[in-house]
């Protein structure tokens, strides 16, 4: 395999920022982003380097899937192996990309399933310098939800970053199974700022504050398929109500999942806290998450900086 990459020297020195999209191959408004933010930098205004790949997972691109032909999902696989399947092969790729960079920006969406909340997310590094260079990353990109979660995930691009001591982020936003251009924007707007506060551009002019900051260290936080899984395979009546951003509370409906014949399991939410995940395809399988929560409920092992503002 060989990723179809882009590299934009600037003309001053400085770090090397690796900006990815498509690690799962129907997420749409991320790529178009990474191709959007190539044509927009300027390489007289650069300081340092962007290495741009708006499409990692090209096999599963192809095909319009999540994953390629291999069943694989390029997010657990990481860092993955030279010698392996399509996915191992191109795991192993993008591994080697994020070794050489000095900061990590990965974008993705809810893919074809999911329609997620605006978030800029990082794991908790144990390294405090580190720890604080992600957190202003994710807080100057300009999105409502800043997550931090724990740092013992394995397969991700993010956890390649956390071994070779590189500062990354992600993002999640949208999804659902459409391209929206509207969310193009924010996202290459987004990169912007970062990079400003990486002194690679001259600092943004000003940068919406995040409406939460939230750091969860608990096992298993950050990993999103987790949650609210769907006791059976069938037809997910979802309760229309919900709106991402929604403070929901546990034993509140979440809908319904139905057999061929409509026999009807109810789905309740499980904890108190910030809706940011909605399964938005009608067909489940049993064991799918149907809904992310973030519990926001008293525990100590969470803090929560409270909301700043209201979110649309």
């Amino acid at each position: 395999m060989t990723l179809a990459v882009r590299i934009i020297e600037g003309s001053a020195p400085g770090p090397s920022l690796l900006v990815t999209a498509g690690v799962h191959g129907d997420e749409y408004e991320p790529m178009a982003a990474v191709r959007r933010l190539a044509a927009r930098l300027d390489p007289a205004l650069l300081r340092g380097r962007a290495v741009l790949v708006p499409v990692v997972n090209e096999p599963a691109f192809r095909r319009a899937s999540r994953t390629a032909e291999d069943g694989l999902d390029l997010a657990r696989t990481c860092p993955g192996r030279s010698g392996g399947s399509v996915t191992e092969m191109i795991a192993s790729e993008i591994s080697g990309l994020i070794r050489e960079s000095d900061f990590l920006i990965d974008l993705h969406t809810g893919g074809t399933r999911y329609t997620l909340g605006a978030i800029a997310g990082y794991m908790l590094h144990p390294n405090i310098n580190l720890l604080d260079t992600q957190r202003r990353m994710a807080k100057s990109f300009g999105f409502p939800l800043v997550w931090g979660t724990d740092p013992s995930l394995q397969g991700r691009t993010l956890s390649v970053a956390r071994d070779a001591f590189v500062p990354a982020i992600y993002t999640e936003s949208g999804g659902g199974g459409s391209f929206n251009p509207q969310r193009v924007e924010p996202l290459v707007q987004g990169c912007l700022n970062v990079m400003g506060v990486l002194g690679m551009l001259d600092p943004p002019r000003s940068t919406q504050e995040p409406c939460w900051l939230i750091e969860d260290p608990r096992p298993g936080s950050g990993y999103l398929q987790g949650c609210h899984r769907a006791p059976r395979s069938g037809f997910f009546d979802r309760n229309g109500n919900l709106k991402l951003f929604d403070h929901v509370r546990a034993g509140e409906p979440l809908g319904t999942v139905h057999d061929p014949l409509g026999e009807a399991i109810p789905v309740v939410v499980e904890a108190t806290g910030l809706l940011i995940g909605l399964h938005t395809s009608a067909s489940v399988t049993a064991g799918d998450g149907l809904a992310i929560v973030i519990e926001m409920a008293d525990d100590a092992a969470l803090t929560v900086v409270p909301s700043l503002g209201e979110v649309s």
